[in-house]
C-alpha cells in the first residue's frame, strides 16, 4: 500500500545548531525499510556525535561545505558529495561554509535509532 505526505506535513525539529525535517519513515508513512530527512546546518555550528546502531545512512550535500567525521577519519564534503555512513559507527557534521548547509539523509529503517556517544 502506497502512502503519501503532502506538503506542510513533515515533521520538524528545530535545535541550536539547525533544523531536521522528516519526510518518511515508520510513523509517518508506514515505510518499514527507510526513513527520509533533510537537514539544515547552520554556519560553524556542529551535531552531537551520534550512531544509528540499526541502520546505515547516506547523506548528500544540496548546498554548502561540511566536515564531517566518521569513526576516526574525517570528509570535506562539498555540494553534490554523497556519504555512506555504515550502522554503528559514530559521526558528526560541522558547518565550515558561510551559508547553512542543506544536506538530505536516508537510513536503511524506518525507525532510525539514535545513540549518542559519550566519554
Amino acid at each position: 500500500m502506497s502512502n503519501v505526505l503532502r506538503s506542510g506535513e513533515a515533521r520538524i525539529q528545530q535545535f541550536e545548531w539547525g533544523t531536521l525535517f522528516w519526510f518518511a519513515d515508520k510513523a509517518l508513512i508506514g515505510c518499514n525499510s527507510l526513513t527520509l530527512g533533510r537537514t539544515i546546518l547552520k554556519p560553524g555550528r556542529r551535531n552531537e556525535r551520534h550512531c544509528h546502531t540499526n541502520c546505515d545512512e547516506i547523506l548528500y550535500v544540496w548546498k554548502g561545505k561540511l566536515e564531517h567525521s566518521v569513526g576516526d577519519a574525517s570528509f570535506v564534503l562539498n555540494e553534490g558529495d554523497t556519504l555512506h555512513i555504515p550502522a554503528g559507527v559514530f559521526h558528526h557534521a560541522l558547518n565550515i561554509g558561510d551559508e547553512d548547509a542543506d544536506l538530505m539523509m536516508t537510513y536503511s529503517s524506518g525507525e532510525r535509532d539514535f545513540v549518542v556517544e559519550h566519554h
